[in-house]
C-alpha cells in the first residue's frame, strides 16, 4: 500500500507537530494492520526548490492573516503564501487531493480561512480541521479522513 503524502507549511510549529504525531499514529496502527497506510511527509519552506508532482498529496495549512477579516473586507495572508505558489506551480494542483486547515478557534470566521481559500482554489475538497497543535482524538480522526480520501 502507497503512503498518504502530506504537504505541509509550519510557522510557529503547530503544524509540524501535528503532522509528526499523525506520522507516528500511521505508523502504529500500519505495524497493527499492513492495510492502514503510511505517513510521507513533506515540508515547504521559503527555501523548498519548487519540484513537479508526479503523484497526489494532501496540503496541511494554518491560517496567519494580516489585514482584512477574509469575509467583507478582503484578507492579506501572510507567512504560509510559498505552499500555496508551490501548489499552484506548473501543473501540481491537480495532485492535490485535499486541503486540512489549523488555527486558533477565537478567530471564528478566520479559523481555517487559508485552507478554505486553497481548498476552492485548487478545486480540491476542504477535508477537516484541527485546532493548535491538535489533540491525540484529532489525530486519529484526520487520519481517518485522508484514508476516505486517498483512494
Amino acid at each position: 500500500m502507497k503512503p498518504i503524502r502530506i504537504l505541509y507549511i509550519s510557522v510557529a510549529g503547530n503544524t509540524r507537530n501535528f503532522v509528526t504525531n499523525l506520522q507516528e499514529y500511521a505508523k502504529n496502527v500500519h505495524n497493527d494492520d499492513d492495510n492502514n497506510p503510511l505517513i510521507e511527509l513533506e515540508e515547504i519552506t521559503d527555501q523548498s526548490d519548487f519540484d513537479d508532482e508526479t503523484s497526489n498529496f494532501f496540503a496541511f495549512v494554518p491560517t496567519y492573516l494580516d489585514g482584512g477579516n477574509g469575509i467583507d473586507n478582503g484578507v492579506k495572508e501572510m507567512m504560509t503564501n510559498t505552499l500555496g505558489e508551490y501548489i499552484d506551480y506548473n501543473d501540481n494542483a491537480k495532485y492535490c487531493i485535499g486541503v486540512i486547515g489549523s488555527g486558533n478557534k477565537n478567530f471564528n470566521e478566520q479559523y481555517c480561512l487559508t485552507a478554505k481559500r486553497y481548498a476552492k482554489q485548487f478545486d480540491a475538497p476542504f477535508v477537516t480541521d484541527f485546532e493548535l497543535r491538535g489533540t491525540d482524538r484529532d489525530v486519529v480522526r484526520v487520519y481517518d479522513e485522508l484514508k476516505k480520501y486517498d483512494k
